[in-house]
């Protein structure tokens, strides 16, 4: 008996699982179809502490806070660079649409070697994508 119910359980966790796997592609699919002209504005960046970094990015045309996020996210790793670090570490991204204008604030604290936690970033890696991607760096 609790075995047959072990095994429902497992069939009815794996199809949610597929179904959520169908639901993250057809949002994909969706995102990709969007209308997208990107216009990259200024990066101010401000250092807050030794290895503590504040990223204020803004573009137009994004399809949504994704796209300003990859912007920030681009801007740290090729800051990151320029101070000689080789890894970075998101620590959290506020983003906003303003009279058409996205916005990100992003926090990443910066290190020689990878740093613990699980939203690190290679900086030659992710600037070297941002590159194949279109997305200026700082």
């Amino acid at each position: 008996m609790i075995r047959t119910g072990l095994i429902i359980a497992a069939s009815l966790l794996a199809a949610c699982g597929a179904r959520d796997e169908v639901s993250r592609a057809a949002e994909v699919q969706a995102r990709e179809s969007l209308p997208f002209s990107p216009e990259y504005g200024a990066v101010e960046t401000r250092l807050l502490d030794d290895d503590l970094v504040a990223f204020h990015v803004a573009m137009r045309g994004a399809r949504d806070a994704q796209d300003v996020t990859d912007y920030a996210e681009c801007a740290a790793a090729q800051y990151t660079l320029i101070r000689g670090f080789g890894f970075a570490r998101h620590l959290r991204t506020k983003t906003a649409e303003v009279a058409g204008t996205w916005q990100a604030d992003a926090i990443y604290t910066i290190s020689a070697a990878i740093p613990a936690g699980l939203r690190t970033i290679d900086a030659e890696v992710t600037v070297e994508n941002c590159k194949n991607n279109g997305i200026p760096t700082v």
